[in-house]
């Protein structure tokens, strides 16, 4: 087993990032595993790696610029081995006292590095739980009459905002929840791809004059995207005005609290009601951790206290009263490990170095005549080459030049649409990557550029409307 790991950490940077099998022949593969007969584990072991080392894509590798899946650190898999052999139960504190100290050090290290003191919160399976526990949790402060009754026991629909530009994440929290598609507001953004506090305003004004019960806004610190950062600071005295909480979906671009220098980035962020962070993003441990934080204890306990008689206990500290799980992985041990052995200034190191390599890569693409169309900090390149032409015709080029990028194996990219248009994305968040893997991704592009053909222009006529609707 370790040989395998150390193989493949030696080895994946000289693979494609890509996989090299589809999946309907990994399909027929593992057809023939029809377990009537017991396998040796040595046996097992090889075939389950070469089975991952041919069909996944390489999210390890240092040419890997695709979503927020970077390298894991070693402690951080370390970690996960120690963890499945000692196998602690997370649901109560009496079974593994170690385990949950462990956490709640965490959860009080990062809360006080963004400036949340006095805090309460959890480990989730991942952004997405740990944003279905704010909403909860603002329901339960706003309307917690609808814990026995339900939602109908509610004088007027609840309404949440987020902008569009917003995670995904939050049409299935509404679904989830009971509150409906509908009572998921989708407020516009500025050309800069910001929620606009102005539009905020105004949609929860008329909202409330019609009826309705707005009761939380999401603000996002790092968007899937683009990378943006939302006004934190302007929308937190919006949220104070007008009595709703501020939820900050800050799943990737939290880890910046970890640097004095990129701090700044997150202004604001502090005053937040409660937040949301992948450790398995841009802290780089293996999936899934997440981590939800709230200045609200109470609500958070009352959200999610049950008692059970076959429960050992049911005190505050018990993990089973703060969260949608019950039985539960030790998650934090791969956070706290890898903050161990790296150091907060290790991580911020590698946070800035990775911003380095973000604006050398923006610097590259614009000597290549590449436009770049979003405007961050972080490390995310969205650019184009046909900003005002068909969107429909741009969408199928860009696309087929990433596709000539991945297939190449040379580097994994995507295609985003901003704004209603396309352009392609580089996200830099592996440490393994250096400046060599951003000048390969240069001259990839370069390959599949030539090889898709030349931009369309768009005409006078053209970029004159182009502008007139960028204005509007």
């Amino acid at each position: 087993m370790v040989e395998l790991i150390e193989r493949h950490w030696e080895e994946v940077a000289d693979f494609p990032v890509a996989p090299g099998a589809s999946y309907e022949e990994l399909a027929d593969r593992l057809a023939e595993f029809d377990f009537r007969e017991p396998v040796p584990p040595e046996r097992a072991i090889e075939v389950c790696g070469e089975l991952l080392r041919g069909g996944i894509v390489h999210t390890p590798h240092p040419r890997y610029f695709g979503l927020f899946n970077p390298t894991p650190t070693f402690a951080g898999v370390c970690a996960d081995a120690i963890v499945a052999a000692f196998n602690p139960q997370l649901a109560v504190a009496s079974h593994a006292p170690a385990a949950v100290a462990i956490e709640r050090h965490v959860l009080s290290f990062l809360a006080g590095k963004l400036g949340l003191y006095e805090t309460a919160g959890s480990f989730t399976s991942g952004g997405a739980e740990a944003n279905l526990t704010a909403v909860l949790v603002a329901l339960e402060r706003h309307f917690p009459e609808a814990a026995l009754d339900g939602l109908e026991a509610v004088q007027g629909r609840p309404t949440l905002y987020v902008s569009s530009e917003a995670h995904h994440s939050f049409i299935k929290v509404a679904r989830m929840t009971g509150l409906g598609h509908r009572a998921l507001r989708v407020v516009p953004t500025t050309p800069a791809l910001q929620l606009d506090p102005k539009a905020l305003r105004e949609q929860v004004v008329e909202d409330r004059s019609a009826g309705a019960r707005p009761f939380l806004v999401v603000a996002t610190a790092g968007t899937t995207a683009a990378g943006v950062v939302d006004p934190l600071a302007e929308i937190a005295d919006l949220c104070d005005e007008l009595a709703l909480d501020l939820h900050v979906d800050a799943a990737w671009g939290g880890a910046v609290c970890l640097s004095d220098r990129l701090r700044a980035v997150l202004e604001g962020i502090e005053r937040a009601d409660s937040v949301a962070i992948d450790a398995h993003k841009w802290m780089s441990v293996p999936m899934g951790a997440g981590i939800f934080l709230t200045r609200h204890r109470e609500a958070l306990e009352s959200t999610f206290r049950v008692t059970a008689d076959y429960m050992p206990s049911a005190s505050g500290s018990d993990p089973y009263l703060s969260s949608v799980q019950w039985s539960r992985r030790f998650i934090g041990l791969k956070v706290f490990m890898s903050l161990l052995v790296a150091g907060r200034a290790g991580y911020a190191a590698q946070l800035e170095h990775d911003c380095r390599l973000a604006d050398r890569l923006r610097g590259l693409l614009e000597e290549d005549g590449w436009l770049i169309v979003n405007r961050t900090p972080l490390p995310v390149a969205c650019f184009t080459d046909e900003p005002d032409g068909d969107p429909a015709r741009s969408a199928s080029r860009l696309r087929a030049i990433a596709e000539h990028v991945e297939s190449s194996g040379a580097a994994w990219i995507s295609v985003v649409e901003l704004a209603g248009r396309p352009a392609l994305r580089a996200c830099i968040t592996s440490y393994r990557s250096s400046d060599e893997d951003v000048t390969a991704l240069r001259d990839a592009l370069r390959g599949a550029r030539a090889a898709s053909g030349p931009a369309r222009r768009a005409s006078l006529h053209e970029r004159t409307d182009s502008a007139q609707r960028r204005m509007a």
